[in-house]
């Protein structure tokens, strides 16, 4: 009877400790989560106040008045509708060009075998070491041969292939059963049929978890479109709100407003894909 009694309290001691131990994880998981939101409810704060109430020390949180007329001032301030067009153009662009290309570029170093392929995708990987803004001057020369300055295909075409996709996707291809492949093989399907019908519908996560990489970095992307793309009607939407920042003079209540709706969009879509996104990166993770 002792001993029944000792273990019952055994037992609940565990339960207490267990719901302490989840309690102290969800205040850390709150607090963790608060910091992170906490940028994004200060932008909408400040860009609902005036002028004076954001420049003013110490800053003022919440506004008297809310002045909602700033968003309406970001479109007499730049061709925001048409930068937003820009910026999904060019995202879509990139998007696609890369899962179409890093996918048929993965599948040949993870499938196929031939001859240099060791040096070549080694020669991919080095790309991964080399700072991004030394390809910059090189990049330009060619949209500026191409007569592609200020242009949509000038903002899209440097950005539709990676060598980081490239890598991601053959670390999908890899992990896949090579008993699929020979299977394909044995029915008669050449190397693009075993690709485009069995291989590519089974690396549909890593095709997901670079999509959302590819989305992020193409919306936010700020450096070449300042340098390829002067016009700004041929901006995106990221080198529009650059624009707004004067050298004496910065209106920063237009300035967040036009960052909200601009982050809306990405926060629209993962709001609508969220169990898709989560499921991709979990998988490259596991898988990479």
């Amino acid at each position: 009877m002792s001993s029944t009694v000792e273990a019952s309290a055994v037992r609940v001691r565990g339960r207490r400790r267990d719901r302490s131990s989840h309690r102290v994880v969800h205040v850390v998981l709150a607090v963790g989560a608060l910091l992170m939101i906490a940028p994004f409810l200060l932008e909408l704060l400040i860009s609902v106040e005036t002028f004076a109430e954001a420049t003013s020390v110490p800053l003022t949180l919440f506004p008297e008045v809310w002045q909602w007329s700033n968003y309406m001032d970001v479109f007499s301030a730049m061709p925001f509708r048409q930068m937003l067009v820009n910026t999904v153009l060019m995202t879509l662009a990139r998007t696609i060009g890369q899962l179409v290309f890093c996918s048929l570029a993965g599948y040949a170093f993870a499938r196929l075998r031939f001859r240099g392929q060791g040096l070549v995708f080694g020669l991919f990987l080095s790309v991964l070491m080399v700072p991004s803004q030394l390809f910059l001057i090189p990049q330009y020369e060619i949209i500026h041969g191409l007569n592609l300055l200020n242009s949509l295909p000038g903002l899209f075409l440097p950005g539709i292939f990676s060598a980081f996709g490239t890598f991601l996707m053959r670390q999908f291809f890899m992990q896949l059963p090579r008993e699929i492949q020979e299977a394909a093989y044995i029915d008669g399907a050449g190397p693009f049929q075993t690709f485009w019908r069995v291989l590519l519908p089974l690396a549909r996560p890593g095709l997901i978890a670079l999509a959302i990489m590819v989305i992020m970095w193409s919306w936010n992307d700020l450096l070449w479109p300042l340098v390829v793309n002067t016009d700004p009607e041929s901006m995106p939407v990221s080198a529009g709100l650059a624009s707004l920042q004067g050298q004496f003079l910065t209106n920063y209540p237009v300035l967040m407003a036009g960052s909200v709706m601009a982050s809306l969009p990405l926060i629209i879509i993962f709001i609508a894909f969220q169990r898709h996104f989560i499921e991709g990166i979990a998988f490259s993770a596991t898988k990479g």
